[in-house]
């Protein structure tokens, strides 16, 4: 029987060629076809970063290359325009990170996230300034808050829905390891605070609940010996593996850890705090010998363990007990899965809904697609076929009155696995297995890339 070939390492796909196949130069294209009906709730723009080296350079790690937004307009049930702009950063300039002179944290390569924030939009990578851009995708330059902003900032920042502060950190190779900042909603105001971690974690994404912020120090530490990789953190054995809870209220409070299985978190799915005053996370988990085959590094773990990792994260849920330090952790899904959304209304609040991306089939087959996960596990899935992978899916709800959580649409750009052809695909996020609902031909295949956004008009920067 023929065996599927287990997937590259991330970042290591030879000369990043497929469906990461960059594109050579920035275009524009207007009025673009549409398949089906596009509802005309969707009145904004779909953004999308991810990264993009320039013509010439060489392949090295996806994670390092240059930024690269994409945007797709949509108004009155028509896709006015496409168009894809690089993030020109400092570092896209030539200008080096860290030199005689320091860090410099404005030339970073801004390739990981966009997102709105008190009417401004700020494309991010979490070992840098946000890049400010305008509407048109055109980066206006590095922002630190009027200088309040020291550190790097997290591509992953938390939207309170009802306070509108902005909830972020940042990591570091150097003392401070870890700080906390939280935003205002108008973003006039910052506060910060330092956060004790064992060492230099790569603390991609955090959780937080209503009340609390929680923390995932993880067992993947920055290690000067890896530099040359282009990638410098890796697996540490020793590091532990724990997530933290503090308080909200309670700027200068202590964090309550809880030690957890061994494990890496790239993506959290949502959190909130129970009836009972216990504080559960859901992520997309990978064990220790599936981070071994996603890494590219030796594969932790038995050799059993090791010869069956598919280097997929599947999700997982934790409920945290501050009365008694108990820990309880439980796998939701078998078919992996990685970038897990929820609606941004519920963000720190119960939600029954996750939605992800597969990239294959519960037997390890290659088959994309796009999935809706249940708060117990139960999986329904939008299948791709075996030659076309989804990006992250974002939800955008539905502005009915009184609609259910699942009222709206999942926006995401898909990739044919050659890298040729992509598609805008809306789906119906109450019945993601039925057919799309439109689907929009984009001018170019866009290589697969990381996180987005919808802005919709009456959020968007003014021009």
């Amino acid at each position: 029987m023929a065996t599927t070939p287990a997937p590259a390492p991330i970042g290591r796909r030879p000369e990043l060629g497929g469906r990461f196949t960059p594109v050579p130069d920035e275009i524009d294209a207007v009025d673009l076809p549409v398949e089906g009906t596009l509802p005309p709730e969707l009145t904004g723009r779909y953004l999308r970063n991810g990264p993009n080296r320039l013509p010439g350079e060489e392949p090295g790690h996806l994670f390092t290359a240059h930024g690269m937004l994409h945007g797709v307009r949509l108004r009155e049930g028509r896709a006015e325009w496409y168009r894809n702009r690089w993030v020109r950063t400092r570092a896209l300039e030539g200008h080096p990170f860290l030199s005689e002179a320091g860090v410099d944290l404005a030339a970073v390569p801004a390739n990981t996230h966009v997102i709105e924030h008190g009417g401004r939009l700020f494309a991010l990578v979490e070992n840098g300034l946000p890049y400010e851009v305008d509407a048109d995708l055109g980066t206006v330059g590095p922002c630190d808050f009027g200088g309040r902003l020291t550190t790097a900032m997290t591509a992953h920042p938390k939207t309170d829905p009802v306070s509108g502060d902005l909830h972020f950190f940042g990591y570091s190779p150097f003392p401070p390891f870890l700080t906390y900042h939280r935003l205002s909603a108008d973003g006039g105001d910052l506060v910060s605070r330092g956060v004790d971690v064992a060492g230099p974690t790569m603390m991609h994404d955090f959780a937080v609940t209503a009340e609390h912020v929680v923390w995932l120090d993880l067992p993947m530490t920055f290690q000067w010996q890896r530099m040359a990789t282009g990638m410098p953190f890796g697996w540490d054995e020793s590091y532990g593996a724990r997530l933290g809870v503090m308080r909200q209220d309670d700027p200068a409070g202590a964090v309550t850890w809880f030690d957890v299985d061994p494990c890496y978190v790239f993506h959290v799915g949502g959190a909130h705090s129970d009836d009972d005053g216990r504080v559960v996370v859901d992520g997309a988990r990978y064990a220790p010998a599936d981070v071994g085959v996603m890494w590219g590094g030796p594969v932790p773990g038995d050799p059993a363990a090791a010869a069956a990792a598919t280097g997929a994260a599947r999700m997982h849920r934790w409920v945290l007990d501050p009365r008694d330090g108990s820990v309880t952790e439980t796998a939701l899904e078998e078919r992996g899965v990685e970038f897990p959304t929820i609606d941004e209304a519920l963000v720190g609040r119960p939600a029954r809904w996750r939605y992800a991306v597969a990239d294959r089939g519960a037997g390890g087959e290659r088959a994309g697609a796009v999935v809706k996960v249940d708060s117990d596990g139960t999986l329904a899935a939008h299948e791709l076929g075996p030659d076309v992978v989804a990006g992250e899916a974002v939800f955008v709800a539905s502005e009915a009155p009184g609609r259910a959580e699942d009222d709206g649409w999942l926006l995401t750009i898909t990739t044919t696995r050659d890298g040729a052809a992509s598609r805008l695909l809306v789906l119906d996020a109450t019945d993601v297995s039925g057919p799309p609902v439109a689907a929009v031909t984009l001018p170019r295949g866009v290589p697969s890339g990381f996180h987005g956004s919808w802005i919709p008009d009456r959020c968007a920067p003014r021009m």
